[in-house]
């Protein structure tokens, strides 16, 4: 029986995409962009460095699976300048992708690179944390999510599917992460870097969720699970892990929670006026350790992440011994 998550028009826009892309570069060659003015945190009140400078955690987690799945190389050999001397990750490796894929997870790559140089040259930042994308991580968390083991483990690196599967585990919890900073902010300027990286991180979190919902209905081998089911599963188990209420869809939702209440696909996660959902530092740490506690790190963060408010956690932790 024909799917009613019908693919037809997404492959014709992506393909339509596609072939501009190939046409574009002869057609129309841009200026080169001017550099900007670099800005300091000197006239950047301290809560605002604080939240400018948590997501570091997720862009360096961003950027090191992206390069890595596309290239096969991180940031030691594509931009060593940005890690501050932080340790390399463990596990990464490259991913088995199709051509299609592999364009877009590179394209991803480049600009979480572009997010790490906006964030550190509008504040210090801090250097690179431990960071673990071991495929034994993303097997762990998605036993996790179904509450067994499976057999095969599962592996991002395996092939397209999987990879766009475990690539929904990591931009959405970013965004989320900047729609709940952005009313916390006092300065202009911290907002105007906030509205830019959370246009970019949506956008990037729209075209796997876009690419996940053209195979909504397929199976993944050889577990025999949809990818609609493997989101929801993904995304009730953060909810799970965050402590704080439903803020995160699958790509297939009873009616109720579809926009509007009239429609089960859910392309775009939203609340019920389709607004984006707001998460907390403390909830996105939770999510990351994999332990549902912002005090005790694992997961794709095995030491911990950095920065004064994650270390704040752990040392109130470390107190409580």
């Amino acid at each position: 029986m024909a799917s009613p998550f019908s693919s037809a028009p997404i492959v014709f826009i992506s393909s339509l995409f596609f072939s501009l892309s190939l046409l574009l570069p002869c057609a129309y060659s841009a200026p080169p962009r001017k550099p900007t003015a670099n800005k300091t945190s000197s006239s950047i009140p301290k809560s605002d460095v604080n939240l400018l400078e948590f997501p570091l955690n997720l862009e360096y987690l961003e950027a090191e699976f992206f390069l890595f799945g596309a290239l096969g190389y991180g940031l030691d050999k594509f931009a060593p300048n940005l890690t501050g001397g932080g340790p390399s990750p463990k596990g990464a490796k490259k991913a088995n992708l199709g051509p299609w894929t592999r364009d877009v997870i590179t394209q991803f790559a480049y600009q979480e690179v572009g997010h790490l140089k906006a964030i550190k040259k509008t504040v210090k930042g801090f250097p690179r944390p431990q960071l673990d994308l071991s495929p034994s991580v993303f097997a762990k968390v998605i036993d996790h999510a179904f509450n067994k083991t499976f057999k095969p483990p599962f592996d991002p690196y395996a092939n397209s599917v999987n990879f766009l599967i475990a690539s929904y585990l990591i931009p959405y919890v970013g965004l989320t992460g900047y729609v709940g900073a952005n009313p916390k902010l006092e300065n202009a300027a911290s907002k105007r870097l906030v509205a830019g990286l959370l246009g970019v991180e949506s956008g990037q979190d729209a075209i796997i969720r876009g690419l996940l919902y053209d195979r909504a209905v397929d199976k993944v081998k050889p577990y025999g699970i949809t990818v609609a089911e493997f989101t929801n599963h993904i995304s009730h188990l953060r909810n799970r892990l965050g402590h704080a209420g439903w803020k995160d869809e699958g790509l297939i939702v009873p009616k109720f929670r579809g926009a509007e209440e009239r429609i089960r696909g859910n392309v775009l996660a939203g609340d019920e006026f389709s607004m984006a959902y707001d998460r907390t530092p403390e909830e996105i740490l939770r999510i990351v350790y994999g332990t549902g506690n912002e005090t005790v790190p694992g997961g794709f963060f095995p030491t911990g992440a950095n920065g004064e408010i994650a270390k704040s956690h752990l040392n109130r932790a470390h107190r409580h011994k």
